[in-house]
């Protein structure tokens, strides 16, 4: 299976200074991948690399196999790319019902409306109400909405549950899954509700400091669960944790930093 979204040795930063080192990453059609970490981790920098709203140092990415183009984040959109950022990105002077409509074709927008609504039934009622008016659970469910009307090959999203109360958050976790499978997109996920998200991921990727240094599937993750805490804590708790005996049979789970 060809992926989804990838990337091989992308280094990407600010103003020549790195933040995210090296990094190889891989998302299959219809699989949930998160990627946790840290503050400072590099996570959000990782993502405007791999959009292309970032010009990376070195390495490379695709979407769908075709090159994620730096300086052109519209050329990655049309190659099936719809990226949620932690922002939101809504225009709150306009209704949620016209937020929805910029991101559709005029002949597809009821049948998109519906869609939207099939997935998040709270937008039905507020559909004409001005989106800087909404609840952040609302908003977040307007933003994941744009994103879904345009059937995205690839879905990524920044910190998802940002001032969201957990409640909210497992609401949303599970559109998440359910528009994986329902439509086969390879979603990218940065979420700091570990413990919840787990319960939704494939698989998951750790950034501490810029460099991956945990990686496995969900069923990994859980049996290393201290390991995936102490990724948390710094590199020095992550050392001292990397040396216990056992590690060696979880190979995949080793340090890359």
């Amino acid at each position: 299976m060809t992926a989804a979204l990838e990337c091989e040795g992308l280094t990407a930063g600010y103003d020549g200074v790195a933040v995210v080192h090296d990094l190889h990453i891989n998302v299959d059609p219809g699989e949930v991948v998160a990627l946790f970490g840290p503050n400072g981790a590099g996570k959000t920098t990782a993502l405007l690399a791999l959009s292309g709203l970032m010009r990376a140092f070195s390495g490379s990415a695709a979407v769908c196999g075709e090159p994620v183009r730096a300086g052109r984040p519209y050329m990655t959109a049309r190659q099936g790319l719809a990226f949620v950022p932690d922002d939101r990105s809504i225009f709150y002077g306009l209704t949620a019902r016209q937020n929805l409509r910029l991101a559709v074709k005029r002949r597809d927008a009821a049948r998109s409306l519906q869609e939207v609504l099939d997935y998040f039934p709270e937008l039905g009622p507020i559909l004409d109400r001005r989106a800087g008016l909404l609840s952040g659970g609302e908003q977040q469910m307007l933003a994941l909405g744009r994103a879904l009307v345009r059937k995205p090959r690839v879905l990524m999203v920044d910190e998802m549950s940002l001032g969201l109360a957990p409640i909210i958050v497992k609401r949303l976790l599970p559109v998440v899954r359910r528009i994986a499978a329902e439509l086969g997109s390879a979603v990218l996920l940065v979420e700091q509700h570990v413990e919840v998200a787990l319960n939704f991921v494939d698989r998951a990727y750790v950034l501490d400091r810029g460099h991956v240094t945990l990686s496995g599937t969900l069923q990994e993750l859980h049996a290393r669960k201290e390991l995936l805490e102490a990724s948390y804590m710094g590199e020095l708790a992550y050392g001292q944790l990397a040396t216990e005996p056992g590690l060696a049979d979880h190979p995949e789970l080793s340090s890359d930093a």
